[in-house]
């Protein structure tokens, strides 16, 4: 605990990148939340993003991404396309000597994006207020809670910063499998934050109340545990990063970045921010 302004520094370097990004770059928003149209085709033979990207261009029609997948299939993200187009599309990629097979066709309408904004936000607040006063009943004091919930605000922002860094130079896109990650992160911050919390609350019951001490003691117990699970988890999502296919890729790796972010976390931040209020909340006491 000594050093807890230097994770506090880390911390915040680490976020306003992130903010400085988002400012400056945003988030490339995926069909889901824009509208638009979602199309696969597996081919005969391989003949680039290029070629087709210029068939779906001589029909007017958006191109948002051309991937190809692990299965050698292309999935193609545009804007709205019309049954005329579709078939138009179709027919010029056929024109270029290949046999399109289309694998899957979808249409969301752009009505769909501010609701699934609106209930993502709901979701993050349910899941925050819920933290919030299950830790604070928990641990039968609120700065528990919020301390809890400030480093979970921290592994979101981490999350959501980086991942703006990616959507820029590597084409990551805002989907429902990113909103997905992010609410999965969060359930992961919190219950590394809980196991350190709790040894403090049973070494407060055998030994001081300084809370102080308790906090270097329990983070020394549990960091060794701590890296064990992250390194576990850590070593998964690598592994499937490199072999799980194109259409998993960014849902891993956010999942990556945040339970890296957890980890870290909750022994320096969400202990340090636990600590650090202890302190303050002393201070005032003895100058009244």
């Amino acid at each position: 605990m000594k050093y807890r302004w230097l994770y506090f520094l880390i911390s915040g370097t680490v976020i306003l990148v992130g903010i400085y990004s988002l400012l400056r770059w945003g988030l490339t928003i995926g069909v889901e939340f824009k509208g638009g149209t979602l199309v696969e085709y597996q081919l005969s033979q391989d003949i680039g993003t290029d070629k087709i990207n210029s068939v779906v261009k001589e029909n007017g029609v958006e191109v948002t991404s051309i991937q190809k997948t692990g299965s050698g299939s292309y999935l193609l993200k545009l804007g709205q396309v019309t049954p005329a187009e579709r078939d138009s599309i179709k027919s010029g990629i056929k024109k270029l000597g290949v046999t399109a097979t289309e694998l899957q066709y979808q249409t969301i309408g752009p009505t769909v994006g501010p609701e699934l904004v609106k209930k993502t936000l709901y979701a993050l607040l349910i899941a925050a207020s819920g933290i919030l006063i299950w830790v604070a009943m928990q641990f039968k004091s609120l700065k528990f809670g919020v301390s809890a919930v400030l480093a979970m605000l921290h592994d979101s922002l981490v999350t959501v910063g980086i991942y703006s860094i990616f959507s820029h130079f590597f084409g990551a896109e805002v989907d429902l499998l990113f909103v997905t990650a992010l609410l999965t992160i969060l359930s992961f911050s919190v219950h590394d934050t809980i196991i350190v919390y709790d040894r403090i609350r049973e070494s407060r019951r055998n030994y001081s109340d300084d809370i102080y001490d308790l906090a270097n003691n329990a983070t020394s117990q549990t960091m060794t545990r701590s890296l064990n699970n992250t390194f576990v988890v850590v070593f998964m999502m690598v592994a499937l990063i490199l072999l799980g296919g194109s259409t998993i890729k960014w849902f891993v790796a956010t999942l990556l970045v945040g339970t890296i972010s957890g980890a870290y976390s909750s022994p320096f931040v969400a202990v340090s921010i636990l600590v650090t209020w202890d302190e303050i909340e002393k201070r005032l006491k003895k100058r009244r």
